[in-house]
């Protein structure tokens, strides 16, 4: 991915050209096509949601080569707001131990302080960072962008989720989001590979149960997308080297694995395990606005996986717990309750399935999983994709 048109002044000539095109050609075009409903992705979608998908991967497509469009918050600051509320957090290299230690020295990554967000129901009367209530539940959240893009900050297209949540969920007054490193690599810095955001998210665990006080098991760690891939992550690590504290290892003394696991979308997969002419990866690229091979995905991945390669994609089941590679080992004992979103119209569609099939294998009915059959990936963003975005936010309270 050369990202040609990344310098200025000919990124700013190409976004204006495309700007232009797409407002007075490609749009009336968009909508000429989607009028028969025999020509649309699905069926039952209306022209609107045909536009605004079509919308959607053109505006990604752009950012695929130009490089960020804006300047979106990041690690490196807290940025102001109104009602933003971003605290830091404290790196926790104590509790840093086996394959993670081994990972990090691999990768060249250190923890950080990085900064997090605290969302509030509204009309909440909570203070920032307040001790809970007994029994208070709370949302532990990170946002999707294949690990090179989006933000944890309130003004966030993905904290359109967190707002769902909360407007949704009774029992959850409160979230907090972290703001975790992205990964780059050329033609931009090489930084923050893997396993970066995993230290941030065990940081941002460790503030919630030793700084604010929840108790593990009134945590509900949730991501979408990337995010859900890092949500899985940081649950299986607490899990992991959990039992391995019970089995006699006082070298650290980590927090106990959450109560809940919600993965909106999650990418499980990221390597080519899934992929083939006849896998939701090419079967669904027209009803979907993410593209499983083309565009920026390689560089993604490349820049998540640092020195480690791609063949930790294969078989690394902290990095893809769906891969189908016969050399991986992976299990869920010991995971808790778990709710699993996916969109019937999205690319990354089999690699859930898989991943809820397994998962299911070692937990039964502790899963729950729930599909909105013509959803598109991460549909939860997207306040148009109605009604299945309100079905799917009260099918999780009803879980909570």
């Amino acid at each position: 991915m050369s990202y040609r048109y990344r310098h200025q002044p000919l990124k700013g000539i190409y976004l204006t050209c495309q700007l232009l095109t797409t407002i007075f050609l490609r749009v009336p075009l968009w909508i000429l096509l989607a009028i028969p409903r025999s020509q649309r992705p699905r069926e039952s979608w209306s022209v609107k949601r045909v536009v605004l998908v079509n919308f959607v991967r053109h505006f990604i497509g752009l950012s695929e080569k130009t490089g960020p469009i804006i300047a979106l918050p990041n690690h490196l600051a807290i940025t102001p707001g109104a009602k933003v509320n971003g605290i830091w957090v404290d790196p926790v290299p104590q509790l840093v131990t086996g394959k993670l230690q081994t990972w990090m020295s691999t990768s060249s990554v250190s923890p950080v302080r990085i900064p997090g967000y605290w969302i509030h129901k509204k009309g909440s009367t909570i203070k920032v960072g307040a001790a809970p209530k007994p029994g208070e539940k709370v949302l532990y959240n990170f946002h999707g962008g294949a690990y090179i893009r989006l933000s944890a900050h309130p003004s966030d297209v993905t904290a359109n989720i967190v707002r769902g949540v909360l407007k949704h969920v009774d029992s959850i007054h409160r979230s907090f989001s972290l703001e975790y490193r992205l990964s780059s690599s050329k033609p931009f810095e090489v930084a923050n590979p893997f396993p970066a955001a995993l230290l941030d998210a065990l940081a941002g665990y460790n503030y919630l149960v030793n700084v604010v006080g929840f108790a593990p098991e009134d945590i509900i760690v949730a991501g979408d997308s990337a995010g859900g891939n890092l949500a899985h992550a940081l649950t299986r690590y607490l899990v992991e080297y959990q039992k391995d504290q019970t089995n006699g290892n006082t070298e650290i003394s980590l927090p106990k694995p959450p109560g809940g696991l919600l993965l909106l979308s999650p990418w499980c997969d990221l390597s080519v395990s899934h992929e083939g002419p006849s896998a939701s990866s090419h079967q669904f690229v027209e009803s979907d606005y993410i593209h499983p091979v083309e565009g920026d995905i390689s560089y993604a991945k490349d820049s998540f996986l640092g020195v480690m390669g791609r063949d930790a994609a294969l078989h690394n089941p902290y990095i893809s717990p769906s891969s189908l590679d016969p050399a991986l080992v992976v299990d869920f004992k010991g995971f808790p309750r778990t709710f699993i979103v996916a969109g019937g119209a999205e690319v990354l569609y089999d690699q859930i399935v898989t991943l809820r099939d397994r998962m299911i294998k070692d937990l039964g009915d502790k899963v729950t999983y729930y599909e909105a059959k013509d959803g598109i990936h991460d549909y939860l963003i997207f306040t148009w994709h109605e009604p299945e975005r309100t079905d799917t936010l009260k099918a999780i309270a009803k879980w909570v």
